[in-house]
């Protein structure tokens, strides 16, 4: 056999059936890749004991709400900005909310001194895709996803935090 001919025996034989393999096993991961910045709308975010969630915001109106240590309802206007937002995008892409199972949701019937363990719901909505979770403090089945969406909703805290005080 010829030299010539032994490469494009081993070109035929082994890179092509890579390359194959290559584009059918990434196009997958592609196709979920996380949710584009430029395609994103708004998000929203509600938390509580239990069902109720009082407290709330909405990137895209700006509204938020939320009961503060004198067990006051609070009222507020906080829009965030775009380095804010792109920042939390970012943060959620970094944790794999895109992956997240929709509902992380453990015994709803326990209780903390009388009320219902907090349950926060985050929705990132982009032009042709949305992703919403629903995060219950009762799960607790996988430790590294639940503690994944405490460290999301401490970062959304924190930015609306951040931002509450700087509009003040």
């Amino acid at each position: 056999m010829k030299k010539s001919s032994k490469r494009i025996f081993l070109i035929a034989s082994v890179i092509v059936p890579f390359l194959i393999y290559c584009v059918v096993y990434y196009a997958h991961v592609f196709g979920n890749a996380p949710y584009r910045f430029d395609e994103f709308q708004y998000f929203t975010f509600a938390y509580g004991p239990g069902d109720s969630l009082v407290n709330k915001y909405d990137s895209r109106t700006g509204e938020y709400q939320f009961v503060n240590v004198q067990n006051k309802l609070v009222k507020l206007k906080v829009h965030l900005p775009k380095e804010e937002l792109l920042y939390l995008h970012r943060k959620a892409s970094e944790l794999g909310f895109w992956d997240w199972p929709s509902e992380i949701v453990g015994d709803t019937t326990q209780t903390r001194g009388g009320e219902k363990p907090p349950r926060y719901v985050t929705e990132f909505v982009y032009k042709r895709k949305s992703k919403k979770v629903i995060f219950d403090e009762s799960y607790y089945l996988d430790t590294r996803l639940k503690d994944a969406n405490r460290q999301m909703i401490k970062e959304i805290q924190l930015v609306l935090k951040k931002e509450t005080e700087q509009q003040n």
